[in-house]
């Protein structure tokens, strides 16, 4: 209970009341207005008590919320009152030493696209972020007309979030937990025929992605590796080509530009494959032509990435976006049929699949730098005509008499 009095000071009534603040008694005098009177001083004795009312009301929301907070900070620590996605920012601070650029940069991408921007007008507690959150979140998702391939990132970026808090004991439970994850969409990846691959090599001879293209069709490499090759993976004397460092586009003070990095998308990834004689042409080729540019450009040239065989004109990385646009223009421009720069390499794999010299889905897992030959079969299972032909063959004469010996013809 707050005390005080009513005062007369200056020829006017004032509420005196005694308070305290940060532990301390403070005096404070609050006017009534009213003017010192015979007539007013039972007014004036009304208004104090309103005014003590006031402060006594204000005075026990004061003392609920500390104890409220007092509760809070013994049930949690003071991580598990930011907001949620304010955590998430926090989070992929604490984490961008200790993952990959590319990683990093996608997890990035993902919070700074969607996750802040969905959350943090709803100033969501940790704490009280409950699993119906998260499923009103990949709704809003799919509502965009993206793929549940796209929710699923986001759980997976979400559900570690969330584990890293529990872990440290900043949560007990993982909401993520209790959303369901959902299926993911089986992708068949467009490829080309032989006859298309050698219109597409007529139509980027001469152009600056020429090499980039063919290097990708006859290896199935990534774009990323594609761009990561120096002239270091190139062993003439062994006649070998190694895959072991990529280039990735990522944001550096405010801009997006291409880095380089050893860290490929899993150990099998790393491999070292025979090089092949039009590949080596084409390379040497590529060798020539970057010597010449560098007589011609001299002081002009940049020369921090002659390490790189991809480059430009003038020495500089090609951006892993501008192989992407670049492709989709070169598509367009000669009429030929849509595909991605990534269907080079199933491309690669169908090829090698259906090209008649008995090539195993275990090589072609190599082949690429696969994990596992599960995913190399999940990928490519269905493109291998030649695999079904024996089976097609056995029912063809099962169930008629004398058919037996009338073969399928092969697809």
């Amino acid at each position: 209970m707050i005390t005080g009095c009513l005062q007369q000071k200056n020829g006017y009534y004032y509420a005196l009341l005694y308070l305290k603040v940060d532990g301390k008694r403070k005096v404070k005098w609050i006017s009534t207005k009213l003017p010192v009177s015979e007539t007013s001083e039972r007014k004036a004795k009304k208004v104090f008590d309103e005014i003590r009312s006031q402060y006594e009301k204000a005075e026990e929301e004061r003392i609920r919320r500390e104890a409220e907070e007092k509760i809070l900070a013994e049930k949690y620590p003071p991580e598990a009152r930011l907001e949620f996605s304010e955590y998430m920012e926090k989070w992929l601070s604490s984490i961008k030493s200790s993952i990959a650029t590319a990683t990093y940069q996608s997890y990035a991408n993902m919070v700074k696209a969607r996750i802040t921007p969905y959350f943090k007008p709803m100033e969501i507690e940790l704490k009280d972020l409950s699993p119906q959150h998260i499923e009103d979140f990949y709704q809003k998702i799919l509502s965009d007309n993206c793929t549940t391939n796209t929710v699923i990132h986001y759980h997976a970026i979400i559900r570690k979030a969330l584990q890293s808090a529990v872990r440290k004991d900043i949560i007990t439970k993982n909401p993520a937990d209790k959303v369901d994850r959902p299926k993911k969409n089986v992708y068949h990846g467009t490829f080309y025929t032989e006859s298309e691959m050698l219109e597409l090599f007529d139509a980027v001879e001469g152009d600056p992605l020429e090499l980039c293209v063919k290097i990708a069709a006859y290896y199935g490499l990534r774009r990323s590796e594609v761009l990561g090759l120096r002239w270091s993976a190139i062993d003439l004397e062994r006649k070998t080509i190694s895959i072991s460092h990529k280039v990735i586009e990522a944001e550096v003070n405010g801009k997006f530009v291409p880095v380089g990095e050893d860290v490929l998308k899993t150990k099998s990834s790393f491999r070292t494959l025979p090089l092949i004689p039009a590949v080596e042409k084409l390379i040497l080729a590529e060798k020539e032509k970057q010597e010449m540019y560098r007589r011609l450009f001299k002081k002009s040239y940049c020369r921090d990435y002659l390490e790189y065989i991809c480059v430009d004109q003038c020495g500089r990385l090609l951006r892993p976006n501008y192989v992407t646009e670049h492709f989709s223009w070169i598509i367009e421009k000669y009429g030929l049929r849509k595909i991605r720069f990534h269907d080079l390499r199933h491309t690669c794999a169908s090829l090698l699949l259906n090209s008649g010299e008995n090539i195993t889905m275990k090589q072609i897992q190599i082949w690429l730098g696969h994990s596992t030959y599960s995913t190399t079969a999940d990928i490519y299972a269905h493109l291998d005509h030649n695999a079904q032909q024996a089976p097609a063959n056995t029912m063809n004469g099962m169930f008629i008499r004398g058919a037996k010996d009338c073969a399928v013809q092969p697809i």
